[in-house]
């Protein structure tokens, strides 16, 4: 958004962000960092509004649930005010999780999805769920301008060495020649972007007419299993590490897979970065890090 001259706000309460990730935007006169926690109301004047609040990471969302939910709903909330109140353009970052461990495959936005209300995960998927219902009531009452993407599994540079999800996992472990741990038998699937390719996505999105307003799937097709994701990242970095297998947690989803029919059709978005070249760049990343 900067090389394309925005003036730029960005709103953080660092709890999984760090502030390493924008240093070198920090001295760009067009961008402005606020530390501030999205749950408690705002007051800013923009043009459009980028909703990517919440952690996402389980041991992240899940170390305070009940602040997970409150930023999902109130943060949603608080930005739909912003956007109503400076009549903006708002997207929502919501996510695959909301489909739950889904009967559907690959998982299309008219299924419903597959959630426990009451589970260990559902501060998240629920929170996320909620998010979606307010945007579109604000749709329908205010007329507001809204996007609604749902994101799968991403991954790239700039993620935390201790993010918790399975792809700095298991570059962290295999670049530091320790164990590789798999939560159940591996046989579970995911689809992994590269993180350009989901900004290209969210930029695509949010520059389609105001009738289109999602949700849409924003993923990548090409589905893997976790052990063949251990297997690739441990042949990439040259590790001696060994796999080891753990219990799968509750609730977590055997396949995970969008189908992106509409995003190709109203944005004309496909994920051009395939696993491997996202995979080595990321690598390259987490080496610089966990050397320093």
């Amino acid at each position: 958004l900067l090389s394309q001259n925005y003036n730029v706000i960005c709103l953080d309460n660092l709890f999984t962000g760090s502030k390493n990730n924008i240093s070198t935007l920090l001295k760009n006169p067009n961008f402005k960092f606020i530390e501030h926690n999205i749950i408690s109301p705002v007051q800013i004047k923009v043009d459009e509004i980028y909703n990517l609040a919440c952690p996402a990471s389980p041991i992240y969302y899940q170390n305070d649930p009940i602040k997970t939910m409150q930023t999902s709903v109130y943060g949603a909330n608080n930005t739909l005010e912003i956007a109503k109140k400076n009549n903006a353009k708002i997207f929502l970052a919501s996510t695959s999780e909301i489909y739950g461990d889904p009967a559907l495959h690959p998982q299309t936005e008219s299924y419903w999805g597959n959630v426990n209300p009451v589970g260990v995960r559902a501060c998240y998927d629920e929170g996320k769920r909620c998010a979606e219902t307010l945007f579109f009531d604000y749709f329908r009452t205010y007329n507001l301008k809204i996007k609604v993407a749902r994101i799968f599994n991403t991954y790239g540079p700039r993620m935390q060495k201790h993010d918790g999800r399975v792809v700095s996992n298991f570059i962290v472990q295999a670049l530091q020649n320790k164990k590789i741990t798999i939560y159940g038998d591996g046989r579970q699937s995911r689809s992994f972007c590269f993180i350009d390719n989901l900004i290209d996505g969210i930029i695509s999105l949010m520059n389609t007419n105001d009738a289109f307003t999602g949700p849409v799937n924003l993923g990548s097709m090409e589905e893997i299993t976790i052990h063949e994701l251990a297997k690739k990242i441990i042949k990439m970095t040259n590790s001696s590490s060994k796999i080891i297998y753990l219990k799968l947690p509750e609730n977590d989803p055997v396949r995970r897979k969008p189908d992106i029919t509409l995003a190709k059709k109203h944005l004309s978005w496909r994920p051009n970065i395939k696993l491997n070249h996202g995979l080595q760049k990321t690598i390259q990343y987490f080496s610089k890090i966990i050397n320093n």
